[in-house]
């Protein structure tokens, strides 16, 4: 049963104590009525203390360990001092909006906390009827109060956003993907319509965007003559070959000829063409520009399109950085992988990285393990780019080289650098770097000991046993006689050519010829008379 109920409003904290409140007719017409009529709702509750907030600042402050769900020491001093230590004798349930709320208020406090249907209902019924029910606060108090906290708090979080910077990426590698298209269709457009006066031109200038500027500049092609072709060549790029062919081209044209408004039209849609296509320039640029400061080491691996597709499908760069080197690997590609998935078929190698030129430039057997390869360098760089105070594009420069040296691999087998090197190399070179500038900023890296942590790997079960084995062979050799001290060691295999093997065969050969002659001198017979001899001397210690 709730005996308490905690109300966080903009203005201020309230306890308000619980009277009538039943859980089983909660949810019927009459007790909804009850808490619309502020009659009957005033019988359910009443006030206990209200403490207002000094101001926006601290309405701000505990808006925010509200949202995060931590009980800060203004609201944990108003709860300490309204309610009483829940005993066997007075119990204290208070009814909470926000569940992670209450888990701390349980923990700091130890005052049992609801946040069901119930504790909901009865917050509502506060929230409806706060203007009459909080003594002191007229009706348009709460509203300005609710206003202010709104705006700082959306203000707040805006500001302190860790993905501001992100969000830029993501808004222009959108905008640039968009205009690829539009750009492309308004070209073809552009092509189609003006080919009714000037058929040939398409042919003559196959790019869309010097095409655009060729229509643009001609207009009618009666009117064009060798007065217009160096400027006609500037636009071509100073290939003065191409306008001449422009002109002819345009002196024994098929197309029909266009009225006024129609070339009007048409060059006001190729000027559109040519604007649309300066600003994609200028948009890749500002991307290049923005990767380069948020996450260099990414562009340095893949380059600034296909790092600001990754960024911008995963959400943030901290998402990129939370996600395994699986994931990554087949970013782009989620609706092959549940298909696969669903029809038991082969999953994808790669989505979003497949753009790289790292996989066009392998071979097709070796697409997969490259793109699982690039895949893991891309979820160290991001990583790198998003928890380094000052990231650095050495970092994807160096693990640009390990993937190199992985396609030389597959080429022409010749191992690569290890990742730990790589990394350590590159750490050391920025060291020296901040000690030649500023040697009070320099990263403190210990000369003599290894820049990364390298863990050796525990050998496993089995060598273990061996280990075990060779001690206890070694313990029993000491209780050997001087005899066999006296034996040769085993030799160490060697690898022996044919011509090798088959001597020692030949010689084996006549070994056993000769033991089969001479049976009495065989050496296997002396060994059973060693061993014969030593167990005689072992029984003899035994009985003295």
């Amino acid at each position: 049963m709730i005996t308490h109920v905690l109300f966080e409003s903009a203005s201020g904290y309230a306890i308000f104590e619980a009277k009538l409140a039943e859980n089983i007719g909660l949810k019927t017409t009459a007790m909804q009525d009850s808490i619309r009529d502020l009659g009957k709702f005033g019988k359910m509750v009443s006030l206990m203390s209200f403490t207002p907030f000094k101001s926006a600042a601290q309405a701000l402050e505990n808006a925010n360990d509200i949202s995060e769900g931590v009980l800060n020491d203004y609201l944990k001093n108003l709860l300490e001092l309204n309610l009483s230590k829940p005993s066997k004798k007075s119990k204290v349930l208070l009814a909470v909006s926000d569940t992670n709320l209450g888990t701390s208020i349980k923990e700091e406090l130890n005052i049992s906390c609801d946040a069901s249907e119930e504790a909901q209902e009865l917050v509502r019924g506060i929230r409806l009827h706060a203007t009459k029910l909080l003594k002191g606060l007229q009706t348009d108090d709460i509203k300005k109060a609710q206003l202010g906290l709104g705006h700082s708090y959306s203000r707040a979080k805006l500001k302190f956003n860790v993905n501001r910077i992100d969000n830029m990426i993501i808004q222009a590698i959108a905008l640039l993907d968009q205009l690829d298209k539009d750009v492309n269709l308004f070209s073809m457009r552009i092509r189609e319509w003006y080919g009714y006066h000037f058929p040939e031109l398409v042919r003559i200038v196959p790019d869309n965007y010097q095409y655009a500027r060729v229509a643009l500049f001609i207009g009618d092609k009666d009117k064009l003559d060798e007065e217009k072709l160096p400027e006609l060549t500037s636009i071509l790029d100073d290939d003065s070959t191409l306008a001449q062919n422009i002109l002819d081209a345009s002196r024994g044209s098929m197309g029909s000829s266009l009225s006024e408004i129609d070339m009007l039209n048409i060059s006001a849609f190729a000027n559109r063409v040519v604007s649309l296509s300066d600003y994609r320039k200028s948009l890749i640029s500002y991307l290049s520009e923005k990767m380069n400061l948020v996450a260099p080491s990414l562009t340095a691996l893949l380059g600034e399109r296909i790092g600001a597709r990754l960024i911008s499908h995963a959400g943030s760069l901290t998402n990129l950085s939370k996600y395994p080197a699986s994931t990554v690997q087949i970013l782009g590609a989620e609706k092959a992988l549940f298909r696969a998935l669903k029809t038991k078929g082969n999953t994808p190698k790669y989505g979003l990285l497949y753009h790289s030129s790292f996989i066009g430039r392998a071979k097709p057997q070796h697409k997969g393990r490259i793109s699982r390869f690039l895949a893991n360098k891309c979820s160290i760089a991001s990583r790198i780019d998003c928890y380094s105070d000052t990231p650095t594009p050495k970092f994807g420069e160096a693990l640009r080289i390990q993937v190199e040296e992985r396609l030389n691999f597959f080429e022409s087998g010749q191992p690569p650098s290890k990742n730990a090197d790589a990394l350590r190399k590159v750490i050391e070179d920025l060291s020296l770097d901040e000690e030649g500038s500023d040697e009070e900023g320099a990263m403190d890296i210990d000369r003599e000991g290894p820049a990364l942590t390298t863990l050796e790997a525990e050998p496993p079960k089995k060598e273990k046993k061996e280990k075990k084995k060779e001690k206890k062979r070694k313990s029993d050799d000491m209780d050997v006689d001087e005899d066999e001290e006296d034996e040769e060691p085993s030799a160490k295999k060697v690898k022996l050519s044919k011509e090798e093997k088959k001597a020692l065969k030949k010689a084996k050969k006549e070994k056993a010829k000769k033991e089969a002659a001479n049976p009495e001198k065989s050496p296997k017979k002396e060994k059973k008379e060693k061993k014969e001899k030593k167990e005689k001397k072992k029984e003899k210690k035994s009985k003295e």
